[in-house]
């Protein structure tokens, strides 16, 4: 089993990002995924990222997302790796993480999308910009999933009643409170 090393350090060099251009290209492709087949939509994609110099981050990416949201998550692993391999970084970095410990699961390697989410939960806030920490509660909703699927489900629903009591209207602090006591072993009781 391969094994995703969540301290990946990034090339010496890094990768030009895409053109406006050619991000508006794939936001529009993305945006018509559900309107064309599978099989389609990713050789549209490969078509997009072949415009891209060999061996970019984001090239990987769009590939690897292409075939992870067209049910082809074991060919959707290897190119997240490639992407985080070749650097990777911000808000598609975030991204990758979150997929790609999804795609781990759903192909049965819990313990290395267990791995991967928590130390994407534990990287330091104060290093993210915007765009990046605004996929801070969607990292907890895939971990979340993780740990039910490794019998932590009072973890799991802790974490997940957390990030929901941040969007609530009303009872912010009532439901982050419970959360907290989710995530608390039970108290032993004597008979």
């Amino acid at each position: 089993m391969t094994t995703v090393d969540p301290a990946r350090r990034a090339p010496d060099t890094v990768p030009v990002p895409p053109s406006a251009d050619w991000e508006a290209r794939i936001t529009a492709l993305w945006a018509a995924l559900d309107d064309m087949p599978p099989r389609e939509f990713r050789a549209r994609v490969k078509a997009l990222t072949d415009e891209l110099p060999p061996g970019h981050p984001v090239a990987a990416f769009e590939r690897a997302s292409a075939h992870d949201s067209t049910g082809q998550g074991d060919l959707a692993a290897p190119l997240y790796r490639e992407a985080l391999d070749a650097g990777l970084d911000g808000y598609r970095r975030r991204r990758t993480s979150v997929q790609l410990g999804s795609t781990l699961r759903n192909l049965g390697s819990l313990d290395e999308s267990l791995a991967l989410l928590k130390a994407e939960r534990d990287r330091d806030p104060a290093l993210l910009d915007e765009d990046t920490a605004s996929l801070t509660d969607a990292v907890d909703a895939f971990y979340a999933l993780a740990l039910a699927d490794a019998g932590r489900e009072r973890e799991a629903l802790s974490l997940a009643l957390t990030a929901l009591a941040r969007h609530l209207p009303r009872y912010n602090r009532s439901l982050a409170r419970y959360a907290k006591v989710l995530d608390t072993p039970p108290a032993h009781q004597e008979p």
